[in-house]
């Protein structure tokens, strides 16, 4: 039996979006503060859930780890991330564990049931990133930062967002498994065909089929055993 497209779809679409998700949770750019007052024009302040990064565009020289002077760190949002994105991760990668075991591309027949759990573990996992790329992304121009500077949305922060969406149609795809496990419950299941054991043949020797069926009239002789095709 070839593996289901819906399986195949979840499969290919849910480790996209974890890279997609891992790279925007590590890569510290998910705002960008540029044009900030008493300082070079060059100079851009890149800000992600992790660290604080100061860039200077003119020679390319960037340093990381930048004290945080204004509280970022400390705004619900951005701790929300903290929390959820790392679990996020951690979910995504359990759930294509699942999802391996459940598709068995190297057996006949998946198992659809395995398969639909998996999927509803990946699409609360991408659940998990969207919601605080969504709510960063709400609170971005409210978030501290220098007044006067300009505010943008950086690309690790478009990468949470197509990662998490990426895993909510593969799970969505996975969990389409459901169908098909409902459809083999509700198949009839024929019971097995008994099996006849011949029981063994008559010694008797038949002349003519004349005397076979005065035995079958008598039943002296078929009760015990049918005969074989040789009497005949």
């Amino acid at each position: 039996m070839r593996t289901p497209a819906a399986m195949i779809v979840g499969l290919v679409l849910c480790p996209c979006g974890l890279l997609l998700t891992l790279t925007g949770t590590l890569s510290p750019k998910w705002r960008q503060v540029s044009h900030v007052p008493d300082q070079p024009m060059d100079v851009v302040w890149e800000q992600g859930i992790w660290d604080i990064c100061r860039e200077r565009q003119s020679t390319h020289d960037r340093l990381c780890g930048q004290a945080d002077e204004l509280g970022y760190f400390e705004r619900v949002p951005v701790r929300v991330a903290q929390g959820l994105m790392p679990s996020s991760l951690v979910l995504t990668l359990v759930g294509l564990v699942v999802a391996a075991l459940g598709v068995r591309c190297w057996q006949p027949e998946p198992r659809h049931l395995v398969a639909g759990v998996a999927g509803l573990v990946l699409l609360l996992s991408g659940l998990m990133s969207l919601v605080p790329s969504s709510w960063y992304t709400q609170e971005l121009w409210a978030l501290p930062a220098a007044p006067g500077s300009t505010l943008s949305v950086g690309y690790s922060l478009v990468l949470s967002y197509l990662g998490s969406c990426l895993e909510i149609l593969g799970g969505l795809a996975l969990a389409l498994s459901f169908h098909h496990y409902c459809k083999e419950c509700r198949a009839p299941k024929l019971p097995p065909s008994p099996v006849i054991e011949a029981g063994p043949c008559s010694s008797r020797a038949y002349s003519n089929p004349w005397d076979v069926l005065e035995d079958e009239r008598d039943g002296q002789h078929w009760r015990s055993s049918p005969p074989c095709d040789s009497d005949l």
